[in-house]
């Protein structure tokens, strides 16, 4: 077992403490340890809050409009296409938009290459990493990170940059593109740059997981904190009577939020390896499918198959932000044909993590997901011109 394969699986054995699904001895202690271990952290993000929000460490401001776009919990709230739909639409309305990310899991400069550059110059600066510069994809998804390799892929006239340090990102986006408006993406808990405006998502179909933080939970932190955000946006809505509960819910840690429904609906369908090539989501009746993922919630991505009329005769999922490999790839392929598949399935995160195949048995397919606005559309757009006119 690889290192790599070493550290995948015991990220999916804490998930499945997390999610209460292991019963053994040694799992109660891991539960005991990981309670204790959540309570210290929960202090820890508290009085890293109270640090800046008292000014002892003090947040910069510089000079640009910041929308920040993030979550309470770890992963799964659909949170890449909200990011899509307010780049483009702020570009459609005149913005000048970068969208700034850290590149979760992306590949990062070489030791030596660090090593290089700090001795180079004691005022060298490293400068954030370009996937697109408004006009061209710069960066493959290995250096970039999926997420920020994807929204690339799908923003025209919008600079993507990646850097852990979102400040010096967001001066580099306002001297070199003379940027007007940037977007933090997953920047909830980026607390170094000050928003303009919080927009915080919250899945409808599971909020808050079990209610702890890391590690026990999956919350980054305190359900209360909540009370920081100026737009909630309710993902995986389905306009159902039971949401009016989790609404009460969040009104009463957050009384002046505007909350807007949404849902990820798939649009359609696309090839892997030859982008452009686009099939309508018709196509999934009666169709056999062997479905591949690596994402944090592939039960949605399976229930969008079936709701379309696609059977699925094999699935299989790995740990989230899995990078494939070329003998996986036909390994999958290979047990898709013993099923009796006739198309392999997968999501546009994981289409970007793909390596190419010369070797095409079964046609291989991503599935297009767009944000749509259930209901407080006209919160939305206020959301939108609140924005141009700040």
């Amino acid at each position: 077992m690889t290192l790599h394969e070493f550290g995948e699986n015991l990220e999916q054995y804490f998930i499945e403490i997390i999610q209460e699904k292991r019963r053994g001895s040694f799992d109660r202690i891991t539960y005991g340890f990981l309670f204790l271990a959540s309570r210290f952290y929960r202090r820890a993000v508290q009085f890293r809050l109270w640090l800046y929000e008292n000014r002892v460490i003090r947040n910069h401001s510089i000079g640009c409009l910041v929308v920040s776009i993030g979550n309470l919990t770890c992963g799964g709230t659909g949170k890449t296409p909200v990011v899509e739909i307010f780049a483009k639409t702020l570009s459609r309305k005149g913005r000048r938009v970068a969208v700034l990310s850290r590149g979760y899991r992306s590949r990062d400069r070489s030791f030596v290459d660090k090593l290089r550059r700090k001795f180079a110059s004691r005022h060298n600066v490293v400068p954030p990493r370009v996937v697109s510069d408004g006009k061209n994809l710069l960066l493959n998804s290995l250096s970039a990170g999926d997420e920020p390799y994807m929204l690339a892929t799908n923003l025209k006239d919008v600079v993507v940059l990646v850097d852990k340090d979102r400040v010096k990102s967001g001066l580099y986006a306002i001297e070199e593109f003379h940027t007007d408006t940037l977007i933090l993406d997953d920047g909830f808990q980026y607390l170094g740059l000050r928003p303009h405006l919080n927009i915080l998502l919250v899945d409808s179909t599971s909020p808050f997981g079990n209610h702890h933080v890391l590690p026990r939970g999956l919350l980054r932190e305190p359900i209360k904190n909540i009370r920081r955000a100026d737009y909630i946006f309710l993902t995986k809505s389905d306009a159902s009577p039971r949401l009016r509960h989790l609404k009460d819910f969040l009104r009463r840690h957050n009384r002046r939020a505007e909350i807007i429904e949404c849902c990820h609906r798939p649009k359609y369908l696309e090839d892997v390896f030859d982008r452009g090539i686009r099939f309508p989501l018709e196509m999934l009746k009666g169709l056999k499918i062997a479905s591949l993922s690596a994402i944090a919630n592939p039960a949605s991505f399976n229930a969008f198959l079936t709701q379309h009329g696609g059977e699925i005769v094999l699935e299989r999922h790995f740990a989230d932000h899995h990078r494939y490999s070329q003998q996986e790839m036909i390994d999958f392929v290979n047990s898709a044909k013993a099923a009796g598949a006739e198309y392999i399935l997968t999501t546009e995160k994981d289409a970007v993590r793909m390596p190419r195949l010369d070797r095409r048995d079964l046609p291989f397919l991503f599935l297009r997901i767009e944000i749509d606005i259930l209901s407080g559309q006209e919160n939305f757009d206020q959301c939108i011109t609140r924005i141009c006119f700040l």
